[in-house]
């Protein structure tokens, strides 16, 4: 292992025995630790069965003491769909939501607390209910004959890619004439024409819009599709929407849906937008849950961790990595972890000590799981309560099993038990908050300490040095770092499953229990 100045050793062991962070001194900057939230699913507030922005308004205080800084809100524009991926206004809120106003409100209360907001931008495709689809299509059933669409006419029939071929099974007849129209995800979900310069400058509108409501950044969908199979295309305009966005709000942040391998991932890079979802680490088979799982190494994963820096920072030095354990199109992480709430906190402990802006689905942190491979039953109600009846519980998408028994207790009951997931998911968010390294450093492998279930990583943020070292083994482990520039610092904190565990540090020598995390 490098070794470093002796002056850099003295600073970090003067840091190490005077200074302990607050929340107020982690830095104001685009790094934030996320929770994903359908709307639809999470708490609800006028009895209709349905979430809505005052339910998330009502669980701020929650999120925030969680240790949460950022909201990402799933889709909330008007849709005839219930997960509102198909949007027919791009400027308003879907009415089962609330309105405008409810969002304003959200915004505001969202900042007031420190969080930042930012909410699902669908562009690759609008609704087939749109007024900009429902006009072209109106237009084409209207040409004679052999005539071609004209755009000085119709702008809309510019707005969506038209053909009179099929060009694959993804392009779909125009009820009434010869054309076909590309959708990639659908019928009802028509592609919009992204090398439209009338229709960028909606985009603009639109961005400007949410922008002066108050949102502090876009999770951009489908990324890789905005031309299939045209990286190039899809990364120019990816840099085109942040650079206008930024034009707005300095502070602007953006991730994106690249659902692909890390090559293709890194290739996103090369937009200069800030961040793209790490897939490759997430799921069932990801480099996080294997670790936790116990079927892959913890020693793979921070050597994956280190190798993906190098790889997307070799393409945009300035990128914010985006890791996660699943999203709203996945099994849950609990499946794949069987429930157990052991493996459940190392999962979390893993993915909240990495760097970059982490993102927790709603109910992760209470170790939900989904029900079989629906899209519906993967955003069941978040389990507010064991009592289905308690003020707030939505009934979740139409059909979704919402009877679902979950094997974990409630959010009410895990917050009542200092040894939950809940807690655990508290302690090391709190730990994340107050350590801006571990969100911001840049991470070396020792490789001399690694092996299947021990590793060791120091992370570097502008000569401020940390180490972690993870015990993702079932056994209680002593790991020697003499020899080591580890035993210059001394113990900032600690992730042990259970809240009475303790990592002790002494003469160069951790002692550290089944599944631990020490910082």
């Amino acid at each position: 292992m490098r070794k470093f100045s002796f002056a850099i050793l003295f600073s970090l062991l003067c840091c190490c025995l005077t200074a302990r962070f607050s929340f107020a001194d982690t830095p104001d900057d685009l790094y934030r630790n996320y929770y994903e939230i359908f709307v639809y699913s999470y708490y609800d507030t006028d009895g209709d069965g349905i979430g809505d922005l005052k339910g998330v308004e009502e669980k701020l205080d929650y999120i925030a003491d969680m240790g949460f800084t950022g909201i990402w809100l799933m889709p909330v524009m008007p849709s005839p769909s219930y997960h509102k991926y198909d949007v027919t206004d791009y400027q308003d809120i879907d009415p089962q939501y609330g309105s405008l106003a409810d969002f304003q409100s959200l915004t505001d209360a969202c900042h007031e607390r420190g969080i930042r907001l930012i909410i699902d931008l669908v562009m690759n495709h609008s609704s087939s209910e749109h007024p900009w689809f429902l006009e072209a299509c109106d237009y084409l059933r209207s040409l004679a004959d052999g005539k071609e669409p004209d755009a000085a006419q119709c702008p809309y029939v510019a707005y969506y890619h038209f053909s009179k071929e099929t060009v694959s099974d993804a392009w779909h007849p125009v009820d009434g004439t010869e054309w076909f129209y590309e959708g990639s995800f659908g019928p009802h979900m028509p592609d919009l024409n992204l090398g439209c310069e009338d229709l960028k400058k909606e985009i603009e509108k639109i961005a400007s819009f949410w922008i002066e409501k108050g949102v502090d950044g876009f999770r951009i969908d489908a990324a890789l599709h905005f031309e299939e199979s045209s990286t190039d295309f899809n990364v120019e305009t990816l840099n085109w929407l942040y650079s206008y966005c930024l034009q707005e709000d300095p502070d602007f942040y953006m991730v994106s849906e690249v659902w692909d391998g890390e090559q293709i991932i890194a290739g996103y890079y090369a937009s200069q937008t800030p961040s793209m979802f790490d897939f490759p680490l997430s799921g069932a088979e990801g480099a996080l849950c294997k670790a936790a799982r116990g079927d892959g190494s913890v020693s793979k994963l921070v050597k994956t961790m280190q190798r993906l820096e190098e790889l997307y920072g070799g393409v945009y030095p300035a990128f914010i990595d985006a890791p996660f354990l699943t999203n709203h199109d996945q099994p849950r992480i609990a499946n794949a972890l069987s429930g157990d709430p052991d493996a459940l906190k190392i999962a979390g402990g893993l993915l909240l000590m990495m760097g970059g802006n982490p993102f927790v689905y709603y109910g992760e942190e209470i170790g939900m799981k989904s029900d079989g491979k629906e899209d519906e039953n993967k955003r069941l109600p978040m389990n507010w309560s064991s009592d289905p009846e308690a003020k707030g519980i939505t009934a979740g998408p139409p059909n979704c099993n919402k009877d679902y028994e979950q094997k974990l207790p409630s959010q009410e009951e895990q917050l009542e038990d200092p040894d939950s997931v809940l807690h655990y998911y508290k302690r090391a968010l709190e730990l994340r908050n107050r350590v801006p390294e571990i969100a911001r450093g840049k991470t070396e492998v020792v490789e001399d300490l690694c092996d299947r279930t021990q590793a060791v990583i120091i992370k570097n943020r502008n000569d401020s040095y940390i180490g972690i070292v993870y015990n993702t083994g079932d056994e209680a482990v002593q790991i020697d770092v003499n020899g080591t520039d580890l035993i210059y610092g001394q113990l900032e904190g600690a992730l042990t499953l259970h809240p009475d565990e303790q990592i002790l540090y002494e003469n160069g020598i951790l002692e550290m229990p089944a599944r631990s995390i020490a910082v």
